[in-house]
């Protein structure tokens, strides 16, 4: 129950393969070794190029007047104002903070400096160095040959187990706020999930199914609800219209629960069917799907609703009838519940099932089990005697599930430390990522208050957890590398007014520092030129070891940091 984008390679096939195998090679050798022969040859051309150029100007000396020039040039330059390099550094000022602004927005735009970028992608191949699209070295086998980094299965987005509802708690949050709290790429995840599963095979469609397939994808909520009681004139056992009306009209929750128990009334045909007809693997398509939803969501109505154990023993009953659709995450919903209603060991046997190392993690799992660990030692731990007399089997096993976790997800700490502030969590989550964590909190930020010292624990313990995997990208200590793609992703599904969170924590390029400095020094020195440019005229003579040439010491400066900048850009 995932999106993922699909990659495609063109490949010849048949004879226009043949052909291609055929044909090529010749071609393709004879330009790999021309460039690698260019690449060889570019230091030693440059070096004998360089050296043709001196010995040029050497032997031209007295043609060119190479002396008199130089003189020409000193008096030209002993004649300049102080306003002429005033003029001069604030150029250079004004250019440097041009480029200074500009790489700032790219940076945080895209994530990396515009200058190293170009200089990535387009001089290292020319200047003979590794190509940007190589694998090879941080993904390789034991044999040495490259294996393709898994960007595409690490960032699947997965449906929130426990999304919120629109009418009910989204559109609240908008009528208060005036800020939508779900993006439009996250809202269309949905209408798929929804036409997906609710609609079924598009060559069998009902009248009543063709136009809710049409009001799943429609932009406009008031739009799909028209279409929904369009769909319940048509068939009044239409029970995916009652699950929109549920989903989207509704404002209260106990309004949802009343619409969701009119879909599964019409959909009781359905749960009769079922019982017939005996092992699931007979039932398929589109009512074994909205069932199960109606059920899901009505379970979680009852723990809105205050009717936890009510909630507990519906999600139960769920998983047991439908043993198979494990990929629904229905057990994190029962883990929240469980957690509610205090129920510890209930909690333990559920993770003892789901905690396993053959079936995928989540925050869910991975941050409860720490919580379980961290609740038996957390109300009697203190930083000081820990320190002093060392960490108890106990405590140590807390610590090491804390660090587990933080290292699955490392941006729920500060969320769950109330470091930074909450947002609803979207309808879809990215596993490991800023979005997953938003969901978690969320939802059980009030379960680690309620462990008295858990917070704490966590607060001294977690940042452990970065001295263990010090290249987070490269390798992982306990799971797989952190995926590179989350930041992308989440910027997707979290709202434009939510500062996602980024991990590593990416450092300011070098070329934003080199021209935040250059712009600052050639700053001040305009400042300090215009306002006393008899101290700065005796200050570059007291620096030049040449007398003559002490005038033309802050002109020189100043074009040198102008050709910098100016080679930078290029």
């Amino acid at each position: 129950h995932w999106h993922m984008i699909p990659l495609f390679t063109a490949q010849p096939s048949g004879k226009n393969m043949e052909d291609a195998t055929s044909s090529n090679p010749q071609s393709i050798g004879f330009t790999e070794k021309l460039k690698s022969w260019l690449s060889w040859s570019w230091t030693y051309i440059c070096a004998v190029w360089f050296a043709m150029v001196l010995t040029m100007i050497y032997v031209l000396r007295s043609p060119l007047k190479l002396q008199d020039t130089l003189t020409s040039a000193s008096v030209f330059l002993n004649t300049l104002t102080p306003k002429f390099y005033v003029a001069l550094t604030g150029t250079s000022s004004l250019i440097s903070g041009l480029i200074l602004i500009f790489e700032w927005w790219y940076f945080r735009k895209y994530g990396t400096s515009f200058i190293e970028q170009v200089s990535v992608s387009h001089l290292r191949p020319l200047l003979g160095g590794v190509e940007s699209s190589t694998t090879t070295g941080l993904f390789s086998s034991v044999n040495g040959e490259a294996e393709p980094r898994p960007s595409v299965s690490e960032c699947k987005v997965w449906r929130n187990p426990l999304n919120l509802f629109r009418g009910a708690e989204y559109s609240r949050y908008t009528w208060v706020t005036g800020k939508e709290p779900l993006t439009y790429y996250d809202m269309n995840l949905s209408a798929q999930d929804h036409q997906t599963f609710f609609t079924g095979d598009t060559q069998q469609l009902k009248s009543e199914d063709t136009v809710m397939q049409k009001a799943w994808r429609e932009r406009n909520p008031q739009a799909r609800i028209r279409a929904a009681y369009q769909a319940i004139e048509m068939n009044h056992e239409c029970a995916a219209a009652y699950v929109l009306l549920a989903e989207e009209e509704a404002t209260t929750i106990t309004e949802a629960e009343r619409l969701f128990k009119q879909a599964l009334r019409s959909g009781k045909r359905v749960q009769d069917q079922i019982t017939s007809l005996g092992p699931f693997e007979i039932i398929t398509g589109k009512d074994i799907n909205l069932l199960v939803y109606i059920k899901r969501r009505l379970a979680m109505c009852a723990r809105k609703l205050g009717r936890i154990k009510e909630a507990v023993k519906m999600m139960r009953d769920l998983m047991k009838e439908f043993p198979l659709l494990g990929m629904l995450n229905i057990h994190e919903n029962l883990l929240e519940a469980l957690l509610e209603l205090q129920a510890y060991a209930d909690v333990q046997a559920v993770l003892a099932k789901y905690d396993d190392i053959s079936l995928p993690k989540s925050a869910t799992i991975c941050y409860t089990s720490a919580l379980l660990k961290a609740r038996a030692v957390s109300e009697k731990f203190s930083p000081e005697a820990a320190s002093r007399r060392g960490l108890s089997t106990a405590e140590m096993n807390a610590v090491e599930a804390i660090h587990r976790a933080v290292e699955f997800n490392p941006h729920v700490p500060k969320y769950l430390l109330e470091m930074k502030s909450l947002i609803l969590p979207p309808e879809h989550i990215l596993k490991r990522g800023d979005s997953e964590a938003v969901a978690y909190a969320f939802f059980h930020l009030q379960h680690w208050k309620r462990a008295e010292g858990a917070l704490n624990l966590l607060h001294c313990t977690w940042e452990g957890t970065f001295r263990i995997i010090p290249y987070p990208l490269e390798k992982g200590h306990l799971f797989y590398p952190y995926p590179g793609c989350t930041e992308t992703a989440d910027r997707e599904l979290l709202p434009s007014f939510h500062e996602v969170s980024v991990y590593p924590k990416k450092e300011l390029p070098f070329f934003i520092l080199f021209t935040a400095g250059l712009c600052s020094f050639t700053a001040m020195l305009a400042m300090l030129t215009h306002q006393f440019p008899e101290l700065m005229g005796v200050f570059a003579k007291a620096v030049s070891p040449l007398e003559q040439y002490s005038q033309n010491l802050l002109g020189f400066n100043i074009v040198l940091f102008n050709r910098v900048v100016f080679a930078s850009t290029v």
